[in-house]
């Protein structure tokens, strides 16, 4: 494996691991969902995330979230809100866009005036039309938080205002799912893990750097490996030649005799008898090996 792919490799790993940590809210994008025209007719259970618009053009798609369970609802509050005049968001309670929505957002609404959104159903469809003209500025920032009613008991996380209850996965995750900002209490709750993300990052940041020191030694374990192997190929051909042709230390073995083996039990190609008679070629007279051809 070379430096460039290992280096891929780990980046990857690294990632998986920190979206994996960063999964507590979700982030969705207008121009992604409405492209993918599938995913719009599909219902989305989630706890908590944020839906982002900035300035898409000719729009016109429908996209609905449901609750885990049938006793939460949702409740939707913004973070920012500057559409522009031509733009509408609708919001639908409930799990079409057939019925009257429940908000009609354009140009005129602020984020102050609008403040938070409640749906009856464990439902909510948002409907997003824009027109071909926009700048930079329009666009939208949507928390969606499911909630339920304090009447129907909290194993999880209390808000403190309305002391509605959410997932404690959304307990300081960067994201005012209460609308009051209780559960980003960096004072009371989230100084003692480490602000957003908790101590997740920290567990996240361990395992990449555990990971790079463990792909660092397996890299250099394999460079050691790759410098020894050509010095082994030359020992063992240095070994062929001593050993080969009658020469070197092995002798001169007798007829019918296999040849000598390398060390490690390897047998060698080459000829084994000495060349020429017992004396070799420098000795040996051009009329005797005629005569011993002919005979």
């Amino acid at each position: 494996m070379t430096a460039r792919a290992l280096f891929t490799l780990l980046t990857a790993i690294f990632a998986a691991a920190t979206l994996g940590n960063a999964e507590k809210s979700k982030f969705y994008y207008m121009d992604s969902l409405c492209k993918d025209h599938f995913l719009q007719r599909q219902y989305r259970k989630l706890d908590g995330g944020v839906l982002w618009s900035r300035n898409e053009r000719n729009l016109d798609c429908s996209v609905t979230y449901q609750t885990h369970s049938v006793l939460q609802r949702f409740m939707l509050h913004f973070d920012m809100l500057q559409l522009d005049c031509n733009d509408h968001l609708y919001v639908y309670d409930g799990a079409h866009d057939t019925a009257p929505p429940k908000a009609d957002l354009s140009c005129r609404n602020t984020k102050q005036q609008v403040g938070a959104l409640f749906t009856r159903s464990n439902f909510v469809t948002l409907k997003y039309v824009t027109d071909n003209w926009g700048t930079d500025a329009n666009g939208f920032k949507l928390v969606i938080t499911a909630i339920k009613d304090p009447k129907h008991g909290c194993k999880e996380f209390r808000c403190k205002q309305r002391e509605f209850c959410v997932s404690a996965d959304l307990a300081c995750d960067g994201v005012d799912h209460c609308a009051d900002g209780s559960d980003e209490d960096t004072n009371a709750l989230c100084h003692e893990s480490g602000g957003a993300g908790g101590g997740g990052l920290w567990l996240v940041c361990a395992a990449g750097g555990g990971a790079l020191a463990l792909a660092a030694a397996a890299f250099a374990l394999c460079c050691h490996c790759r410098r020894r192997a050509p010095s082994r190929r030359t020992h063992l051909h240095l070994a062929q030649m001593a050993s080969s042709n009658g020469a070197g230390s092995a002798g001169k073995p007798a007829g019918g005799e296999s040849p000598p083996a390398c060390p490690g039990g390897t047998r060698l190609p080459g000829n084994w008898a000495l060349p020429a008679g017992p004396r070799g070629y420098n000795a040996a007279r051009p009329g005797r090996l005629r005569a011993s051809a002919q005979r």
